[in-house]
């Protein structure tokens, strides 16, 4: 969705080439997935709700801890029980000033924003997908997009799969020009590139990301923000983007049910044309979705019939990515990048009839 959008990196779109140049599947995961789902449908929880189950430790977790020492890889320490019961609020993503893999509590932070009504401006809502959007700052150029779709037929774990499984994106994603992982830093975190086409006439983006996830019992969240690696700056044929925050939170509600919220704060570093952002919101954001959703439907089958049994999101021996430490990475300001203006590119004739430029296409023949 995030390349169709002009809007932020990664997650839901992306196809990769084999070998180096490719994306592998993930990195491993840091909790376990749960084998089974909720027996039948459930409300969201609450705030203080979500805090509570959050605060308690993945299960599994030691387990996951003792896999990660024997693959040589760095691990969080375990998260103390806080001192207090109240819930807490929204972590600040905007003054990070050095690169942390997410913790505990920034689960919780994006979580509850995946939750949060207050702030949010309703601009579509039809047949199960919902689209919010918010005014980050009104003097800055931050695109702040929410959109939440209803999942029949599709069990968490499957959309979860299907998010982190690259090779299958190649099937049904046609918005990414070049994606891959660079390196793993946990076994549940990842550094990687990607690269996407905008509407047409705007200029392509790209990004390198920090990503992480977390399984907790049959929900899940992906998330990433913007990162600077040495061996990978800005291009000269694309603008690099920055994802302050963007992510995905997958909530079970049945057996073979799910909701899945999109939620991305992303600087695009440029001056974007009001067609740009009421597409995104009224048309782009709801066609990625629907096509994510066939690819869930079709994600079995395929599956099946191409390695069926390597999932590294979910068993991090099986990932072919080198470590990476920490301290090779900094913290992509959005300030030290070029600004480019925008604002006055028309859309062009292409856009205008529904072309494939920056929207993708609906034939879903290819997954099989």
């Amino acid at each position: 969705m995030e390349e169709e959008l002009a809007l932020g990196p990664r997650e839901l779109g992306g196809a990769s080439r084999a070998g180096r140049d490719g994306r592998s599947p993930g990195a491993g995961s840091y909790g376990a997935l749960a084998n089974s789902a909720w027996g039948g449908p459930r409300k969201v929880a609450s705030a203080s709700a979500t805090a509570s189950t959050l605060s308690e430790p993945p299960r599994r977790t030691q387990e996951n801890r003792t896999r990660a020492r024997a693959l040589g890889l760095p691990t969080l320490p375990m998260e103390k029980p806080a001192a207090s019961t109240e819930p807490q609020g929204p972590r600040p993503v905007l003054g990070r000033e050095s690169v942390q893999v997410p913790d505990d509590q920034d689960f919780r932070s994006f979580r509850s924003e995946c939750e949060a009504e207050v702030g949010w401006n309703l601009t579509y809502s039809k047949a199960g997908v919902s689209v919010w959007v918010q005014a980050v700052e009104m003097d800055r150029t931050l695109h702040k997009i929410k959109c939440r779709m209803e999942c029949r037929d599709v069990p968490a774990e499957t959309l979860y799969d299907v998010l982190h499984d690259i090779e299958y994106r190649k099937k049904w994603d046609s918005n990414v020009i070049e994606t891959f992982d660079i390196a793993r830093l946990t076994v549940n975190a990842d550094v990687g590139y990607y690269s996407w086409r905008c509407p047409k006439p705007l200029k392509n983006r790209d990004v390198i990301t920090l990503r992480s996830w977390l399984p907790m019992g049959a929900d899940y969240i992906i998330m990433n923000y913007s990162v600077k690696h040495p061996k990978y700056p800005p291009r000269k044929d694309l603008v690099r983007a920055v994802s302050i925050q963007t992510g995905y939170l997958i909530q079970s509600t049945g057996p073979k049910s799910c909701v899945i919220t999109y939620l991305a704060q992303v600087d695009p570093k440029g001056s974007l044309p009001k067609w740009v952002v009421n597409k995104s919101s009224q048309f782009l954001a709801p066609k990625a979705m629907k096509k994510m959703y066939k690819a869930c439907l079709k994600y079995p089958e395929w599956k099946q019939k191409h390695l069926p049994h390597f999932k590294p999101w979910l068993h991090p021996e099986q990932s072919p990515l080198p470590s990476l430490a920490l301290s090779e990475l900094s913290v992509q300001h959005a300030d030290s990048l070029e600004n480019i203006d925008e604002s006055a590119v028309a859309e062009s004739r292409e856009e205008r009839m529904g072309g494939a430029g920056g929207e993708g296409s609906d034939d879903d023949t290819s997954l099989t």
